[in-house]
C-alpha cells in the first residue's frame, strides 16, 4: 500500500450557473515532505466546514485504482492526480477492505479511516457536469475520509502500513450501501447505529432510519 500523491488546495470562488461559488476542491499534487495536522495538510483549506474538514475529514483519500474507471466513463478528460479534490491519492487501499476505525501510518503520521465521501454539487462544478454527483455516488468509488490520530509528515512515495484492523467488519463500502441503498438491511443499519468508530453524525443518522422503518 502507498501513498502515490500528496495534493493540496485552498479556497477560491468559481462562478457556477451566473452565481460565485467557494470551493476548495480543486487540489494540485505538491512534493513532500508535507505537515499533516489534526485538522488539515500545510496548505489545504476547506471552503465550506459545514460539510467538509473538521477532524473526522481532515483528509480525503481516494484510490489511485479508481481512475481507469473514470477514464472510460469520462473519455478525453484530463484526469491528473488530485482529480476528485482527494488529499491523498493512494494505491492498495479500496472501500471493499478498509473497515471503519482503522489505523494506518503514513509517513510519520497516523491516520484512521471514518468515513465514505459523500459527493456534494462541487464535484459538478469542477468536471462542468451536472450528472457527475449521482455517477459518483452510483459507481461505489466514493474514496474515504481519515482522521489525524499522530500529527506528523507526509509524502508521495510513502509507504501505507496497517497498524490495527477495527474489529467491528463494517467497510467503508458498507456505510455508502447501507446509506444509498441499504433501507431493508435493518441488522446492518443497528450495527452501524452502535459503532462508535464512525462519527457520531452518521450514526444518528442510521438510528433516525430505523426509528422511521419502526414506524
Amino acid at each position: 500500500m502507498r501513498l502515490l500523491s500528496v495534493n493540496v488546495g485552498l479556497p477560491r470562488e468559481v462562478i457556477s450557473q451566473n452565481r460565485t461559488v467557494m470551493t476548495s476542491i480543486f487540489k494540485n499534487p505538491v512534493q513532500g515532505p508535507i505537515g499533516l495536522r489534526l485538522l488539515n495538510l500545510d496548505g489545504d483549506r476547506q471552503a465550506d466546514l459545514t460539510v467538509h474538514g473538521g477532524r473526522d475529514r481532515a483528509v480525503y483519500a481516494y484510490p489511485f485504482e479508481h481512475y481507469s474507471y473514470w477514464q472510460r466513463e469520462l473519455p478525453g478528460v484530463d484526469l491528473p492526480a488530485g482529480s476528485f479534490g482527494e488529499n491523498f491519492t493512494t494505491e492498495g487501499l479500496l472501500e471493499e477492505s478498509l473497515h471503519i476505525g482503522d489505523r494506518l501510518r503514513v509517513g510519520s503520521a497516523q491516520v484512521i479511516v471514518t468515513q465514505p465521501r459523500l459527493p456534494c454539487y462541487k464535484l459538478g462544478i469542477k468536471f462542468g457536469r451536472t450528472d457527475m454527483v449521482k455517477r459518483f455516488a452510483d459507481s461505489g468509488r466514493t474514496g474515504f475520509y481519515l482522521s489525524v490520530a499522530q500529527e506528523g509528515e507526509v509524502s508521495a512515495g510513502d509507504v501505507i502500513e496497517l497498524l490495527d484492523r477495527d474489529p467491528s467488519n463494517l467497510t467503508v463500502a458498507d456505510i455508502t450501501r447501507l446509506y444509498l441503498f441499504g433501507e431493508q438491511d435493518h441488522e446492518a443499519m443497528r450495527h452501524a447505529a452502535e459503532l462508535q468508530t464512525l462519527p457520531a453524525n452518521w450514526r444518528n443518522y442510521f438510528r433516525e432510519r430505523l426509528s422511521q422503518a419502526a414506524k
